[in-house]
């Protein structure tokens, strides 16, 4: 039987203005604050908490890796730990437009990503024994990220 998906949480994360190390190695490395930010879902309310940042690395003019690490807080006070990675690419023009801050249309970006999500409390136990997809768009202050459970 194939998967199906069924809709957590849309998260929008509040960014900062990425610290830009230039070409490092194997691509070109951004270091992108996180600031907060909201949880809001049939499965999940709360916030983004500050302290979080995306590390990417733009691999080509049109592919972007993205390896983010944050934490989470749940309206009840519970706290999730999350590392989403993902990819985004697009036209040279589109990613080059996103890497200076301005924004794109999301349906000329593919940008999607696998959250792992867990907590200590016990109430949330499944999200450590479940796994998430992401579809994500950019704008310029934020990521705002749509978060599935495959079934």
């Amino acid at each position: 039987m194939p998967p199906e998906l069924v809709f957590v949480a849309h998260l929008s994360v509040t960014v900062g203005e990425p610290i830009d190390l230039g070409q490092v190695g194997d691509g070109h490395r951004r270091i992108v604050p996180i600031l907060g930010g909201t949880v809001d879902g049939p499965l999940m309310r709360g916030r983004v908490l500050a302290g979080g940042a995306d590390h990417q690395i733009l691999r080509s003019d049109t592919l972007t890796e993205l390896d983010a690490r944050y934490a989470l807080e749940t309206d009840a006070g519970e706290r999730i730990s999350v590392h989403n990675v993902g990819i985004r690419s697009g036209t040279k023009e589109d990613i080059d437009a996103l890497v200076r801050g301005e924004p794109v249309p999301a349906d000329r970006i593919y940008f999607r990503s696998q959250p792992r999500l867990s907590s200590a409390a016990s109430r949330l136990a499944w999200l450590t024994e479940q796994l998430f997809v992401g579809c994500g768009e950019r704008l310029p202050s934020s990521a705002e990220l749509d978060v599935y459970r495959i079934t």
